[in-house]
């Protein structure tokens, strides 16, 4: 099964995923994850959207690969001269299986646009009880 979700974020903002279950048996992996700015070419636009495990006490326009709590990240920029093309690079790191709330952060790095649309289609995997443990305790530590 398959769920999408799909909003808008704001400049330097962050969204919850409502995904956690009460038993956690429920595990998820994401899919297909894409992003679009809320004014395309009418404004210069340079952006960063990354998905976590957890939550974000700051949100920022870095990233590290080497964050275990990391398990997605697109990058989008494009230029509202014209004849200029839009450009994103997206990464996600499918093999990851979560059973908790997910995280979606934006950061602009220049240009105006202050919204950035998010697309995430997350695929449902059923989990044993050892599997959904330790998919709850490596959500929680952030780890490999």
């Amino acid at each position: 099964m398959i769920k999408v979700f799909r909003g808008h974020l704001t400049n330097a903002g962050q969204v919850t995923i409502r995904l956690g279950t009460n038993n956690g048996l429920i595990g998820y992996k994401i899919n297909k994850f894409e992003i679009f700015p809320n004014e395309p070419g009418a404004v210069n636009t340079e952006g960063i959207v990354k998905v976590f495990k957890t939550k974000q006490t700051s949100v920022d326009a870095l990233v590290d690969f080497g964050n275990g709590h990391l398990i997605a990240a697109a990058y989008y920029t494009q230029y509202a001269q014209p004849n200029t093309t839009a450009n994103s690079v997206i990464s996600i790191f499918d093999a990851e299986i979560f059973n908790q709330d997910i995280f979606a952060t934006y950061s602009e790095i220049s240009g105006t646009t202050q919204l950035m649309n998010y697309y995430i289609e997350l695929e449902q995997v059923k989990l044993d009880l050892s599997e959904a443990t330790v998919a709850t305790l490596k959500d929680m530590r952030g780890t490999e």
